[in-house]
């Protein structure tokens, strides 16, 4: 399906200007973030070919008219496998230099745009620490030449149909321990929204397969409502676009929940919000206990090994009743709503709470 996605991008004749190559081989919740600034590019490079190097497998969900006309498989700071001249015009939107820098150097393209760094040799706007990850890349961007909107979030529709319409999706899984909510609480939260006469079902990948188990068995649940391992990314996708609800940490998945306007309780640990939350006034609920340490001057590992104190501090009963208020609100499905175009605007001190849930 998304070699069909991409070849019909390319019959639009786009690339008659020359190609530009945007990098940005990181996670699911990564690219996601950085979709205003694509299609920012894509508006300011209207003739040229978009590529951008990243994981494959998110091809089929940003291989769009407005955003990418393809994805060169990329990951990490590994090299480019780059065919034919340098690109004309290169876009960091991985890091801020070096080694990010010199990859995208090492293409020799015509024009490189990144963020500040005289290591790299490179003079571009600075960097700054604890700038929402959305608002860096569309500041980037913006300086270079091409406005964008940090509220242009949402994508179009999955082309597939979701494996459990209008269920309430429980992910309770994330890349780092620190990151992961207790599994007894995920299952609490589970328990409670099937009691509620709520379809649950329970995410996550092939490697998180045994975790979702634990969960869904502590629920109450059968086998069939465990999705993990079952469903590739537009499989996931189109559940979370389909989904009454989404419960789940700081993941990929919560940032699919902003791109299809799905209402969601996001549970916060190590990293602010105000840096990777969702928008300010969509339909979705941060909690977080980390105020307190970040008005220090502290902060989490994201990539730790226990889960983070401020993580810890989230208690079933708070995330019970943030889905309970989710829930109380119908779910807009508007053909506007679904377009791709996002009226979420992200605030400056957007989702920083002192404690407890924060509804948007």
């Amino acid at each position: 399906m998304a070699l069909s996605r991409q070849e019909t991008v390319g019959r639009t004749g786009r690339g008659t200007a020359g190609r530009a190559l945007v990098l940005r081989a990181l996670g699911l919740g990564d690219v996601l973030t950085a979709v205003p600034a694509l299609r920012a590019i894509r508006r300011g490079l209207p003739d040229h070919e978009i590529v951008l190097a990243g994981p494959a497998a998110l091809a089929d969900l940003v291989v769009a008219p407005d955003l990418v006309d393809r994805v060169l498989p990329a990951q990490g700071l590994a090299p480019i496998e780059w065919d034919g001249p340098g690109p004309d015009t290169a876009v960091d939107l991985h890091g801020c230099g070096p080694e990010s820098h010199r990859l995208l150097q090492s293409l020799h393209p015509t024009r490189l745009v990144g963020f500040a760094c005289a290591a790299a040799g490179i003079a571009g706007p600075p960097w700054r620490a604890g700038e929402h990850e959305v608002r860096r890349w569309c500041r980037l961007v913006t300086e270079a030449g091409w406005p964008a909107d940090p509220s242009q979030l949402r994508l179009s529709p999955p082309s597939v149909s979701s494996p459990a319409p209008g269920a309430v999706v429980v992910h309770p899984g994330a890349a780092y321990p620190s990151r992961r909510w207790p599994a007894e609480r995920f299952a609490a939260v589970a328990r409670w929204a099937t009691d509620q006469g709520l379809h649950v079902v329970v995410t996550g990948s092939a490697a998180e397969v045994p975790l979702a188990r634990t969960v869904a068995d502590a629920a109450g649940l059968g086998s069939g409502a465990v999705l993990a391992g079952r469903t590739e990314l537009t499989a996931l996708a189109a559940l979370v676009h389909g989904a009454r609800l989404v419960v789940c940490g700081d993941t990929g998945t919560a940032h699919l929940a902003t791109a299809f306007g799905t209402p969601s309780v996001v549970l916060f640990g190590p990293v602010p919000p105000s840096e990777w939350g969702p928008p300010a006034d969509g339909p979705h609920t941060v909690v977080w206990h980390g105020a307190g340490r970040a008005a220090a001057g502290g902060r989490g590992d994201p990539h730790g090994d226990a889960v983070d104190p401020a993580l810890l501090a989230t208690t079933v009963d708070e995330v019970v009743a943030a889905m309970r208020e989710r829930l109380r609100f119908s779910r807009s499905r508007d053909s506007d709503s679904r377009s791709g175009a996002d009226r979420e605007a992200l605030q400056p001190a957007m989702n920083q709470t002192t404690g407890g849930a924060s509804g948007r």
